[in-house]
């Protein structure tokens, strides 16, 4: 049951989100409604899919199946998160040389843009009060890994994952 559960709950994922980290707010709530992982479980999770290579998506789909119900169960939210876009690339294909200049299909791709960047918002929100207020206490170091990070590639424009590992590297040393 719980493999059928997952299925369809990456098959929902997949079809309410647009990839990237837009994905992450519809698995948090996935995750903790079904009470599958905790926060801090999700975020770590997160974490480990973005430095791993691939899509975000189909990494969270696979580490979070595996926690939830073994490797089968990563196999079967992999899949559940790859249905939609595999059908929806497939129709799409068909159907793209008449749509590629229709004004409704400009307008709605336009629309969809906002909401992909407030749900970018509300999971840098979530992961922020998760990371910098765990159980609600101020972590000021999580602050200024966070900030060293932002800055590293906002200044000097080093890779994603360049800036993970001098993350990591300044976590283990201002943490511990």
């Amino acid at each position: 049951m719980v493999y059928l559960q997952l299925f369809l709950s990456f098959m929902k994922i997949g079809f309410t989100s647009f990839g990237g980290l837009s994905m992450v707010s519809v698995i948090n709530q996935e995750m903790l409604t079904h009470g599958w992982m905790t926060q801090q479980e999700i975020g770590d999770i997160i974490a480990i899919a973005e430095m791993t290579p691939g899509s975000l998506g189909i990494n969270c789909a696979t580490f979070a199946g595996i926690k939830t119900a073994g490797v089968l169960g990563g196999i079967v939210s992999t899949l559940g998160v790859m249905v939609p876009s595999l059908s929806l690339c497939l129709i799409a294909a068909v159907f793209i040389a008449h749509f590629r200049k229709s004004r409704f299909i400009t307008d709605l791709l336009s629309s969809v843009r906002p909401v992909c960047l407030g749900l970018i918002c509300a999971t840098a929100l979530t992961l922020m009060q998760s990371n910098f207020l765990p159980g609600w206490s101020f972590c000021w170091q999580a602050v200024v890994i966070a900030a060293a990070a932002g800055f590293l590639m906002w200044k000097f424009k080093l890779s994603i994952p360049v800036v993970i590992m001098i993350s990591a590297a300044l976590g283990l040393l201002i943490v511990r």
